[in-house]
């Protein structure tokens, strides 16, 4: 989970997709509405293809996404059409 700084809410839930054995392994932030809890499977789930997973932004073990940069979490909300969480 990553928590925003300035509001103290949750704001994404990093999801790890692909690879082998943790080699070629990418993050995907997936906004915090994109998840529902399942009470029959006891935990969150998310209703994404793997295409659309595939096509989501990601970021690597080794790069340092800009977090705080709202431009930059725009287009993560805006792939998932989802409303930025601190309400711009």
């Amino acid at each position: 989970m990553m928590i925003d700084k300035r509001s103290g809410k949750i704001a994404y839930a990093v999801m790890s997709f692909g690879g082998l054995l943790g080699i070629g392994e990418r993050y995907h932030p997936l906004p915090w509405a994109t998840l529902k809890y399942d009470t029959r499977q006891g935990g969150y789930v998310v209703g994404l293809t793997i295409e659309q997973l595939q096509g989501a932004p990601t970021f690597g073990a080794n790069e340092m996404p800009a977090w705080g940069d709202r431009a930059y979490e725009a287009r993560i909300h805006d792939y998932y059409k989802t409303a930025p969480y601190w309400g711009a």
